[in-house]
């Protein structure tokens, strides 16, 4: 009889402990997706927190505040289609005469895909031709990775808008 006891008990406490087990399994499982909630949530803050810096650096001729945004392998693709390096952008800005002005955008959104964020948004830009005002409307995808801890931009597309359509 106390054989039958002894299995019985052992049983016992084997089946709480896979109860135990599952249980422990269970709340690590639903505990990822809030996780991977915060951790998007907090890029995409960080991520829109930068797109609005790179416009205020933009407007002031920071390229000391651009080069900290964008990477050193940066390809910057203009909207007639050419490429620019980051030094060469870096250099465009810094030779710019003050007759442009990039305002905040019109709409910016982010997407996180892990270490990655794809911002995408309209851009109005300010500026003369020919002596006349100009306002300039562009659709730019911006993509960006986190290196090492911090958010940085590898590359950037600009296509004007020109229909009336947003």
């Amino acid at each position: 009889m106390k054989s039958i006891r002894c299995w019985i008990v052992s049983r016992s406490i084997a089946a709480l402990s896979m109860v135990a087990l599952w249980s422990l399994a269970l709340l690590c499982v639903s505990a990822v997706p809030v996780y991977a909630q915060d951790y998007n949530a907090a890029a995409r803050d960080q991520v829109l927190a930068l797109e609005k810096a790179w416009n205020q650096a933009y407007k002031a001729g920071d390229t000391k505040a651009l080069a900290a945004i964008l990477d050193n392998s940066l390809i910057l693709v203009e909207d007639d289609g050419s490429l620019k390096t980051k030094s060469e952008f870096l250099a465009s800005v810094k030779a710019s005469s003050g007759n442009q002005e990039q305002v905040a955008p019109e709409s910016l959104t982010v997407r996180v895909f892990g270490n990655t964020a794809i911002a995408i948004g309209v851009i109005a830009v300010k500026g003369t031709k020919g002596g006349k005002p100009v306002v300039l409307r562009e659709r730019f995808i911006d993509t960006w990775i986190n290196k090492n801890g911090t958010w940085i931009c590898i590359a950037t597309n600009a296509t004007p808008i020109t229909h009336g359509g947003s």
